[in-house]
Formats: structure tokens, sequence, C-alpha cells
């Protein structure tokens, strides 16, 4: 059994789309058990209360305060010491869930994160990574995606690392490659920080802890060029909410199609079953759940706007996730570049082992 501990009051709706949400996953997952972190009286008049408090796998667990989506961290981390997101989060730490879910305050939920769990030896922060439709009809994994605003060259190298285990975990390749994301392909490119970091995944990949392709551009995110883009968390996080314009941009013009006009009409009728799968294939929705990385324990982010799919998309990546055994994939690829990332740290030039295997 997978356990997972979910913040249901997190989000702008909260109980009305956790609850239903968490009730769906559960049928979709035999093998997996979901504890319900929140305020009872929040919960009594959603439908699929009774369901889920009859559910042999589901669990209430009692929280009497809630992180607001404007609360400050110092308010989410000091004050509210018994919010569902601290208790959802200490469930993993007390070992009673493999991985916990919240919808609410990202910053409050890194930061109580981050205190709670503490960070794994060699890392300094922890980044934010989700994957993003590509025209290959898959995902492009892409971190940072705001956790972490200004980052060294030191910084992206770890989340090279951290995003190699993500993908290598959930997807079972071996050495997904990694682009930076760059404003060209050129090594000459860019600014100090992000030549520095190229010459440290470059001897990266030497040392065979990282299969780097090298720099990469904004187009290459969706066109697949590389498993994974590494970025700050200030570029990451509008590349994120750029996607997601993109995605409702597509889906207004499908039904003003319909709209317009009897000759529109048809040649909508006619594009539908195309328009469809395309639409289907960008859906932010089906992308959602962005894993905390870098921590003593695996949380998962929600978008707050989440609806029912979109938090069910998001449960089952945390599923997954654990399932796969993320955290100790984590745990021995930063083993395995630790001479490098300890090298980079103290400014030093590091020694390339090429007959090392990630």
């Amino acid at each position: 059994m997978i356990t997972i501990a979910v913040d249901a009051m997190g989000g702008d709706v909260g109980p009305q789309v956790t609850l239903p949400a968490c009730l769906a996953f559960l049928h979709a997952h035999p093998q997996a058990r979901v504890l319900l972190v929140g305020l009872p009286s929040a919960f009594e008049p959603i439908a699929s209360h009774a369901a889920l408090r009859a559910h042999t796998r589901c669990t209430f667990v009692t929280a009497d305060e809630v992180v607001g989506m404007d609360d400050s961290i110092e308010v989410a981390l000091r004050r509210k010491k018994n919010s569902s997101m601290r208790v959802a989060i200490n469930q993993v730490k007390e070992g009673a869930a493999d991985a916990a879910l919240s919808a609410g305050n990202t910053g409050a939920l890194m930061a109580i994160s981050r205190y709670v769990l503490k960070t794994l030896d060699g890392i300094d922060r922890p980044a934010i990574a989700t994957q993003l439709p590509n025209a290959k009809g898959q995902a492009t994994t892409m971190l940072d995606l705001g956790a972490n605003v200004d980052c060294s060259e030191e910084h992206l190298l770890q989340f090279a690392v951290m995003g190699s285990a993500l993908v290598s975990a959930i997807s079972g390749q071996a050495a997904p490659t990694v682009g930076l994301l760059n404003i060209g392909e050129e090594v000459i490119k860019g600014n100090e920080v992000i030549k520095r970091a190229g010459e440290l995944l470059r001897a990266a990949a030497l040392a065979g802890d990282l299969n780097f392709h090298g720099n990469v551009e904004g187009n290459d995110i969706f066109q697949g060029t590389t498993d994974i883009v590494v970025c700050d968390g200030f570029v990451g996080n509008v590349a994120l909410k750029t996607s997601e314009g993109l995605a409702a941009m597509i889906g207004g013009f499908i039904k003003a199609e319909f709209s317009r006009n009897i000759f529109t009409q048809c040649a909508a009728i006619l594009a539908y079953p195309v328009l469809s799968a395309f639409k289907r294939r960008v859906d932010h929705r089906r992308y959602n759940g962005a894993a905390l990385l870098g921590l003593r324990g695996l949380v998962f982010k929600s978008h707050g706007s989440a609806d029912v799919l979109a938090f069910q998309t998001a449960l089952s990546r945390a599923y997954d996730a654990a399932d796969h055994g993320l955290l100790d994939k984590v745990r021995e690829r930063i083993a395995h570049a630790a001479p490098l990332l300890s090298a980079s740290a103290a400014g030093l030039e590091p020694a390339a082992d090429v007959s090392a295997a990630p």
C-alpha cells in the first residue's frame, strides 16, 4: 500500500475539489491509501464525504487551522503550527504516509516542508519540478518552477541531478537527457551564472552523473529536445504560466469557432476530432502535480485552481513517485555526484571520472 497524506483544505476551492478527487483516485488505485487532513466541519457538506468515511482505505486526520493563499511564510510556519498543510507533511515525517500533497500556498508549502523534513545531504535548496507537454506527444520535465528566483551555478547543477533522478524513477530511463535553458545553444552565450553552470554540467557528464545535451532555448521545452530542462525559478515559473495560458487560448479558440457562423461551424465540426485531441494533449490539468525535490520526504504541489481531474492527476503523480522509489533514487544520484557537488560548492575544479556509471 502507498499512503498519500492530503491537505484537503488547500487550494482555491478546498474540500469541494479534494474530497471527490480522492474518492476517484482510490477507485482507480486499489493499492493506495489516503489520509485526508482538514477541519471536520468543512467536510460534512461535501457529497463525497459519506462515501470516504465508509471507505476502508481512507482515514480522516483532524487539523485545527488552514494556511490561507495570502498568508505570509512567517504566519504559516510560526503561527499556524496545527494547519492542515503542516499536519499532512508531519504524516510523512512520522512515517504514516509515503508522500504529501497540497494545493495550498506554494511559499508556505516549501517553507514548512523544508522546516519539517529538512533537505538531503548535498542539496542547498529544494526545487519544484513538473512536466510540460511537448510536440513528441510526451512531456518535458522542467525545474525550478518558482521555489528559487535567484540561483547559483551550483544550484542549477543540483537541480539537474535531482531532475534526472525524477525522470529515471518515473519513466525508467537510465540516462535522461538534460538541457540548460539559455538564450542560445552556443557555449559562449548567457550570463556568467549560466556559463559557469554549463561548465559544471559538462563536467558532470564526463563523470557519468548526467546525460548533458547542452544549452537549449525556450522553444526546445515544447519540442521535446531534451527530457529535462533546468533553469532558475523565475524563468521556469514564467514558462509554466505561459504554457497554461496557451492551453486556455486553444480551448477558447475551439469554442469560438463553433459560435461564429454556419461556415466556421461546419469547418469546426470537420476539424473537431483533431482540435479536440490537440486540446487534450496540451491540457495542463493532465500534467498537474509538481514534486518538491531535495527534501527528506516526498511532497507534491497541485495548482491552487485545480479542478477534480487536475487534483486526481496530482494524486496519481505522488503515488507513482512513491511507488517507484523516487526518494531513494534521488539519494543515490546525489551520493554518486557528491564529489562534484562538493567541489563546485567550494569553487574548485572537479575531477572527472569517465569510468563512473550513472
